[in-house]
């Protein structure tokens, strides 16, 4: 089958994009519920049901990573994935705006601080992600696992109170389990003050081995093409 047939919206691509996002919707759903931000877990990712988004994911659809990581591929591009983070306030890219770096760096671009409820929203989404492409291989340590492997990536973009909240909870869910890292994010969600109008103090949850990547590891491809090989 030639690229362009293969790029060829069916029946079939469609009902499955469907269900993969409709399944991560559900599931984000699920956890946002159990810590409390119910209005973000009914609202979480509609715009993937919007034209632009939808006839991407069907596009591009295979049911085992992002079909905006093929657009890309194929264009350099993403107007799905453009449209969604510019819409989506869980997202990190979301809060990337021009910023003074002082002195010595003049005008930079920086992460902003995310609002508490958006950053445990993003911890959802990731368990999330994770549950849906790995499926019947998905553990608790799999969104730590590929955090730690776009962390070269993301670390640098995220303001650092929200980078060391994320870290807090995906470490505590790999080390302890899903339950003891919705516990935290509830306990968060009643004391915003620990992280909202001052510096976040990480609870230091221990971690696997900081940055440690089991060998052979898969990621889960949600946005990168590339993130389809294995990490040598």
């Amino acid at each position: 089958m030639g690229n362009n047939d293969s790029r060829k919206i069916t029946l079939e691509k469609a009902w499955g994009h469907m269900k993969t996002i409709t399944e991560h919707k559900v599931i984000v759903m699920d956890l946002c519920f159990k810590i409390g931000l119910t209005k973000q877990g009914l609202f979480h990712d509609l715009s993937k049901y919007e034209p632009i988004e939808f006839i991407t994911g069907a596009k591009y659809w295979s049911g085992d990573h992002s079909p905006n990581a093929e657009e890309k591929k194929e264009k350099g591009y993403s107007v799905a994935w453009l449209h969604h983070k510019g819409r989506n306030k869980h997202h990190f890219e979301y809060w990337m705006d021009l910023q003074y770096g002082g002195k010595t760096e003049g005008i930079i671009v920086g992460g902003a601080k995310m609002p508490l409820r958006y950053t445990l929203e993003m911890a959802c989404d990731r368990i999330a992600a994770c549950k849906v492409y790995h499926k019947g291989h998905y553990n608790a340590r799999d969104p730590w696992d590929y955090y730690c492997f776009k962390s070269d990536v993301v670390g640098p973009n995220l303001h650092e109170d929200t980078r060391t909240l994320l870290e807090d909870i995906l470490k505590l869910m790999a080390l302890q389990g899903e339950e003891k890292a919705l516990a935290y994010m509830r306990w968060m969600l009643k004391h915003p003050d620990r992280y909202e109008g001052r510096k976040y103090k990480s609870i230091e949850p221990g971690c696997p081995t900081d940055r440690d990547i089991p060998e052979g590891y898969i990621p889960v491809c949600i946005h990168n093409p590339d993130e389809t090989e294995k990490r040598d």
